[in-house]
């Protein structure tokens, strides 16, 4: 870079042509407040339809104001010229920041011919309280509770104080908030808001779930309405739930006690006014605040639910002027004394949250009266007896169905749709009513694995999880709403019973996510395929819930790694999840130094909770090299490398260190978990072990590292050598995996030779010596698919003999590399075949058996068998739609150039569908650079291509073609239109390196 002193030139001096300057982000958000960074990121994106738009310099003005955004004026950075095309994570590099502090600021960038443009609007970011030992700049605010409050007896905290607002005229506050547990804010009587899609929206479950002897997230909100609303006090509330911190979902980790945790609270609202004073209001142990139990929060739990007593309802609660004369003191918590080196810190994320666009009404509302048939049954349990009076079945007349519900009666709603979050309702009855609301994913049939009649509401593979919401009505006349906020439920179903009559109507299922906004998204022309796709994103917006769970409705919900890394990228195609992810691998590293084995083993569930366990767990641990280069990848902000570096330095070493040549893995507990056909479990450790070291080896090298880079090549060398030696059998001519070497996964039949996942990773890695070793290994992977009647009858003993021909047989470990394998091998035949298999095992099985998310297992149901095994049976589990990933970069055509991360060059490499069943694809990604769109449409044996390729990039397309000349825009050879590069042909794909622009394209085949 070269930097040099000059004045921005208006940006109308280059308007007109079609370019313009967007998406100004600090720290990957857009205007966000309360950060820690001591040296944000900046990044913006130039849109223009100009072909080979490409940025030539910046320059980037800090300032207190907007009026100060000129060069010359700007009081806080002026970074000068800066002769570079970076428009990604640029970092701040001026004076010191202040706390609280709002910060203006703006690009102003040069195209390649030197002129100069300007973004329309300024943008802004505002530091937090820049600290994280708890005390820095929080104003004495300290962790306080209520005073004699037992862990775990009846009702929720809740915790106000009223002060009196100095003299003048309020100019802006803000709230800097945490708790132990979680908690739901108010001010002045209303509830604290969040901005979402430019209306207010409520979070869910604040400040989230971290290792919280570790590190605790704070959030900030600008309050500065709720406060200038009020004339003379101000009035600060707040209700806490128990959140993941006081419940059995912590059991085995370092803070749990099985007594349980107290509660407790940490705010600081700072108030600006107009004449420069300032005002501040902290929690702290003293006689301002005071706290009660005695609220309408009876109950809160993650696993369980919330019990909610409209009777015991204060009016006025968190409203100025409220008595508190029966409510007890507070008292100040011990988090310092037990765990004095814990940081708090603001969340670097968005928080997770309703979005109002997804709320979900019935689609069917049936109403039964009983039960019968229990002696004719299959199972015994009979079915439900349905009251056609009160039952609607109209998606339209159900969504607004008023319901009147009798004792003894349940009435089950249909959501149509898998979703996370928590219930609203409005009920009419009397007083002291009880309405129990129970959540499930699926209904009972008549199987041997129903847990109730033909037509209810089948939970048992919830497990332990209660998952209920309880509402005992006020008894008003005019009716009453109720919203859950202390919990979350992962559910479809819902059944509604009653202790005395009600009327029940408005029902919502109001999805809570921290997958706020997509970012990407493919269609086809295929009804089954988009069904899967739909079920991929949704399954993520519900399991993206401030971790990535595994699964949320029973009594799990945990950030289980293994889920985590191979969706991540999928994740980050699909939603805006950078800060989301980057915050999980932050929990990640602590779990790793507190939990992981000898301090050094990343762990296979984050944060701690109560299925910690010192286990050789590859494929899982790998999460911690996985989700950086995956970040780093679709972003193009190696800052998340960095911040991991050591941490994976310390894991890589310490696999190294363990076996006696340090070229092999740690072990695989779970190996290739729930594969129809196993693989050996050393086998998997080994291959991911080798992956990681190559992940490393490359983020090295791209990073600055060189000898380590070189440290990492030679120990993947290493890794090759053993694992050929071991694995690799090649008598004769012939190459066979054994994979049936090296132990029995812990669930899972026993493994075999030349497994599906097997021969997948062999092929990923290059773990083979010579191009016919690569020929001979494609091969068997193609007759392990195929599964076809020469296969079963060489191969009596597999497992596979079990199922369908042209069928996967991978489980979590192989199913993100399935695909694109199979295409990077010339297969995309079979990886097509695949797609559009429906025959158990698939991903098209589910869809055909009434799934609107991803499940856990394959089998999980099916309209002919029931129930899949219940211990261990999720119908809200993503890893199985990593597949999407493979749907972007191959499907539709958008993939990633390792070495270009954040798609400054990127590939277009369409691959249209030999079976012919898919004729149409249209995919999208907003990269940091702009939106790519690749789009193909085929009619005989003409290929009609439309794609896009944002400013400031590169793309290289591989396109299918009978020929170099039968790829024409219009009627001009794609090789003659200007800028435009051939790179070859070469088996029937034609190959060019397209400067940015859009294009439109017909191709012949053939």
């Amino acid at each position: 870079m070269t930097y040099q002193a000059g004045r921005a030139t208006p940006a109308a001096a280059a308007a007109g042509d079609g370019t313009s300057v967007t998406g100004l982000t600090v720290e990957h958000r857009t205007d966000p407040l309360g950060i820690d960074a001591t040296r944000p990121r900046f990044g913006w994106r130039t849109d223009s339809t100009v072909r080979g738009r490409r940025q030539s310099a910046y320059r980037v003005l800090v300032a207190t104001t907007p009026s100060r955004l000129t060069p010359g004026r700007a009081d806080v950075w002026d970074s000068g010229r800066v002769t570079s095309p970076d428009s990604v994570a640029v970092p701040y590099d001026g004076p010191g920041l202040r706390p609280s502090t709002r910060y203006h600021w703006t690009v102003t960038v040069w195209d390649e011919h030197g002129r100069p443009r300007t973004p329309r609007d300024t943008a802004h970011f505002e530091t937090g309280l820049l600290s994280t030992d708890g005390v820095t700049h929080w104003d004495g605010a300290r962790w306080i509770g209520m005073a004699g409050k037992k862990p775990n007896s009846a009702g929720a905290p809740y915790l106000r104080r009223e002060e009196p607002l100095r003299r003048g005229r309020v100019r802006e506050a803000r709230l800097y908030v945490s708790a132990l547990g979680v908690y739901d804010a108010y001010i002045n009587g209303r509830r604290v808001t969040v901005p979402h899609d430019g209306e207010p929206t409520v979070e869910l479950l604040t400040p989230g779930w971290t290792n919280y002897d570790a590190r605790i997230s704070y959030l900030t909100y600008d309050v500065t309405d709720l406060v200038a609303a009020a004339r003379s006090h101000v009035t600060l509330g707040a209700v806490l739930g128990n959140g993941w911190y006081n419940c059995r979902v912590s059991e085995g980790s370092t803070y749990y006690s099985k007594d349980g945790n107290p509660l407790a609270l940490k705010a600081k609202l700072l108030i600006r006014y107009t004449d420069g004073a300032t005002q501040t209001v902290v929690t702290a142990p003293d006689a301002g605040w005071k706290a009660t139990d005695t609220g309408p929060h009876r109950a809160d739990d993650i696993y369980d639910g919330e019990t909610y007593d409209a009777r015991e309802e204060m009016p006025g609660w968190s409203a100025n002027g409220y008595d508190t004369s029966g409510w007890a003191d507070v008292t100040e918590h011990d988090l310092a004394a037990r765990f004095p080196d814990v940081k708090t810190v603001a969340y670097p994320g968005e928080s997770a949250r309703i979005v109002p666009g997804w709320d979900l009404r019935p689609r069917s509302v049936t109403v039964h009266t009983g039960v019968t048939g229990e002696s004719g049954s299959p199972n015994g349990k009979g079915r439900v007896v349905v009251d056609p009076g009160r039952t609607v079945t109209d998606p339209r007349r159900a969504a607004t169905a008023r319901v009147t519900l009798r004792p003894g009666e349940t009435a089950v709603l249909d959501l149509g749709q898998n979703m996370v979050g928590v219930p609203r309702y409005s009920l009419r009855g009397s007083a002291g009513a009880e309405v129990t609301f129970r959540f499930g994913e699926m209904l009972n049939d008549d199987s041997a694995g129903a847990d109730g009649p033909v037509g209810s509401v089948y939970r048992a593979n919830l497990r332990s999880a209660k998952a209920t919401s309880t509402y005992v009505l006020r008894g008003d006349p005019k009716g009453e709403t109720h919203q859950d906020s202390l919990t979350f439920y992962g559910f479809r179903y819902v059944s509604v019973t009653t202790s005395r009559e009600i009327t029940l109507t408005g029902f919502t299922g109001r999805v809570a996510t921290s997958a706020l906004r997509d970012i990407g998204t493919v269609t086809t022309d295929d009804d089954k395929v988009n069904q899967l796709i739909s079920n991929v994103r949704w399954g993520q917006r519900g399991n993206y819930l401030w971790v990535p769970t595994d699964c949320p409705q029973r009594d799990e919900r945990l950030g289980w790694t293994g889920d985590t890394q191979v969706f991540c990228a999928t994740g980050l195609y699909n939603t805006d999840a950078t800060g989301f992810l980057s915050h999980f691998q932050e929990n990640l590293i602590d779990s790793q130094r507190i939990y992981g084995v000898d301090g050094a083993q990343f762990t296979a569930v984050s944060p701690g909770n109560r299925y910690n366990a010192a286990a050789p767990v590859s494929g899982w641990a790998d999460c911690g090299v996985v989700v950086p280069w995956t970040l780093w990848q679709m972003t193009g902000d190696r800052t998340v490398v960095d911040r991991s570096w050591e941490a994976m330095t310390t894991y890589i070493d310490w696999i190294r260190r363990r076996s006696a040549d340090g070229y092999t893995g740690q072990g695989a507990l779970f190996a290739d978990w729930l594969a129809p056909q196993s693989t050996g479990t050393q086998l998997m450790s080994d291959v991911y072990y080798g992956y990681s070291v190559r992940l490393m080896a490359h983020m090295a090298r791209a990073t600055g590292r060189t000898a380590e880079a070189e440290t990492y090549d030679k120990l993947f060398a290493g890794i090759k050598r053993t694992f050929m030696s071991t694995y690799l059998k090649t008598d004769d001519g012939t190459v066979t995996v054994r994979s049936s070497l090296g132990g029995k996964p812990i669930n899972g039949p026993d493994p075999e030779d030349d497994s599906q996942t097997a021969l997948l990773w062999v092929l990923k890695l290059g773990l083979y010596d010579t191009e016919a070793q690569r020929r001979r290994l494609v091969e068997l992977l193609a007759r392990n698919i195929s599964n076809d009647a020469a296969y079963k009858e060489a191969h009596p003993d597999s497992t596979r003999v079990q199922y369908a021909e042209n069928t996967l047989s991978v489980g979590f470990l192989g199913v993100n590399v399935l695909a694109p394998v199979l295409t990077d091998e010339g297969r995309a035949d079979l990886a097509y075949q695949l797609l559009h298999q429906n025959a158990m095992p698939s991903w098209l099985y589910s869809v055909d058996n009434g799934a609107t998310t991803i499940w856990e297992r394959w089998n999980s149901y099916s309209k002919e068998d029931g129930f899949g095994p219940v211990e261990m049976n999720s119908f809200n589990h993503y890893a199985y739609g990593a597949v999407m990933e493979w749907m972007y970069e191959s499907m539709a055509g958008i993939a990633r150039d390792p070495d270009h991360p954040g798609f400054r060059h990127f590939f277009l490499r369409p691959h249209t569908d030999p079976t012919g069943r898919i004729k149409h694809v249209t995919g999208s990604h907003l990269s940091p650079y702009g939106e790519i769109r690749s789009e193909w449409r085929l009619s005989g044996r003409t290929l009609s291509y439309r794609a896009r390729v944002p400013a400031n990039t590169i793309a290289t397309l591989r396109i299918p073609a009978a020929e170099p000349s039968a790829v024409r825009a219009g009627r001009t050879p794609l090789d003659r239109v200007d800028q435009v590069k051939p790179l070859g042909f070469e088996d029937g794909t034609a190959s060019y390196k397209l400067p940015s622009g859009r294009y439109e394209l017909t191709v012949s085949l053939g």
